[in-house]
């Protein structure tokens, strides 16, 4: 009786997986913390690693790229069919500091596998969702009998995510020619629950800003002079207040320019996810939902621009009383925008509105950030639908869809090599990515070994991008 190629690739994973899993391990003992100084040869060892993981997998082109900051890892396999789209792998080699006293039941860098479950840092965030590939195509490969991939194979694993990415532009935009892809697959995501597999469409982007407010050239005496001078402590606060309208909405002029709305289906969508609004909550620590009227809490969080308070301050802080004018106050602002908006217009449009909303004798100054754009793909995209039906063959069930409502290195490169970004991840909330104990579910890490196996022919069987 022959294999069909889903049990062919079953198989295959099967037979194949002590020997990944030990790899994994291996690679999982590397304590690769970007954000650490101490740890800028472990960084670079992990990328060695990686390289060289890769090169016995089979990829043809295996480079090490530097940057000014930790080294990337790239990766090139060709299909050898001219007619083949271009696909590259994103994901990071990079993880969040940790140790044993931080409150993990073992140490952080020596990986254990308790019961279905493999805890160590990185084993999700993002070691594990990238590891998987390299047996994913191994499985492709032998369930076809191709002795390359059915697309043009790239990875690209950045060593800095972890670090807030500040080379990873820098480093597209100069590879960008080797870089050239018709998809971005992104796996450094997650699903809904493991019940629940999910496919993201697209992240926010984000703008942030410091705003500080100078009245007095020193703090004065709030009897001698309160109620006559301008207070930069209350221009603060009625800045804040201006921030939002009686409907949760954000009042910054313009600020809505160009935003692309829910679909009724995506709304649909949205709304046949098994959320537990209550639960999310506790998740939260919070006491109740509050935003934008007329949207729902996913929508919210989603699919819809915000604009939060992240921090402020003004005058005396200390214990009892001081009673001043204080000479200066500040508030620090972040704008999660959603597909349609330009982080260069949100910036020309809060320096515009904050100008306005200053008194007179209140000197203002506003210092933006480096801006992450937003990422959106259609839910009738072609690839999309590809990554949506290799994930149901290999969850045997319906594939839902959902956004991400953070932001990340993902727009980059959308923005850079004009490709849409996809989201492949098998991770699940109780992962606990960046916390004490992380770990990886064993049974979904496979599942996305699966996804990746089918996903390549997939592509390459209903998708020619068009030139």
């Amino acid at each position: 009786m022959s294999l069909t190629p889903d049990s062919a690739v079953r198989t295959y994973i099967d037979q194949h997986r002590a020997a990944f899993l030990d790899d994994l391990t291996a690679w999982l003992r590397i304590p690769s913390v970007s954000a650490q100084p101490d740890h800028a040869p472990d960084v670079r060892r992990s990328a060695d690693w990686l390289a060289a993981k890769l090169t016995e997998t089979g990829f043809a082109t295996v480079e090490v790229w530097p940057t000014e900051g930790a080294p990337a890892v790239f990766a090139e396999w060709p299909s050898g069919d001219p007619d083949a789209p271009t696909v590259l792998v994103y994901g990071h080699h990079d993880v969040q500091p940790a140790a044993r006293e931080d409150g993990w039941n073992s140490e952080p860098f020596e990986p254990v596998v308790r019961g279905n479950r493999l805890y160590a840092r990185g084993a999700a965030d993002d070691k594990g969702q990238v590891f998987f590939h390299t047996l994913g195509v191994r499985a492709h490969l032998a369930a076809t009998g191709r002795t390359a991939p059915a697309v043009n194979l790239k990875l690209l694993i950045e060593g800095e995510e972890e670090s807030g990415s500040p080379h990873f532009r820098a480093l597209v935009e100069e590879r960008a020619e080797r870089l050239a892809a018709d998809a971005v697959i992104v796996s450094d995501t997650g699903m809904w629950a493991e019940d629940t597999p999910t496919v993201c469409t697209g992240m926010r982007g984000l703008a942030e800003c410091e705003i500080r407010l100078y009245g007095p050239d020193q703090d004065i005496h709030s009897g001698s002079f309160g109620g006559a001078v301008p207070n930069p402590a209350t221009a603060v606060a009625r800045l804040v207040a201006a921030l939002h309208d009686e409907r949760g909405r954000v009042a910054v002029p313009g600020f809505y320019d160009g935003v692309v709305e829910l679909t009724d289906r995506e709304r649909a969508l949205f709304a046949e996810l098994p959320f537990d609004e209550e639960r999310w909550l506790r998740t939260a620590k919070s006491r109740a939902t509050l935003g934008e009227a007329g949207h729902t809490t996913l929508e919210r969080i989603w699919a819809r621009p915000t604009a939060e308070v992240n921090g402020i301050g003004g005058g005396y802080q200390g214990p009892g009383s001081k009673t001043i004018i204080p000479s200066a106050a500040l508030v620090k602002l972040s704008f999660r925008l959603v597909a349609g908006q330009d982080p260069d217009h949100i910036e020309k449009a809060v320096r515009a509105w904050a100008a306005d909303q200053v008194p007179a004798g209140i000197r203002c100054e506003i210092d933006f950030g480096s801006a992450t754009r937003p990422c959106l793909t259609p839910l009738d995209h072609p690839a999309l639908q590809a990554v949506a039906r290799a994930m149901g063959r290999a969850f045997e069930g319906p594939v839902r869809f959902t956004r991400e409502g953070g932001s990340g290195p993902a727009a980059d490169l959308q923005e850079v090599l004009g490709a849409p970004v996809l989201f492949l991840g098998i991770s699940v909330p109780s992962d606990g990515w960046h916390a004490p104990d992380e770990k990886v579910e064993l049974d979904l890490l496979l599942k996305g070994v699966e996804t990746s196996a089918y996903l390549w022919a997939d592509l390459a069987e209903n998708w020619r991008p068009t030139p």
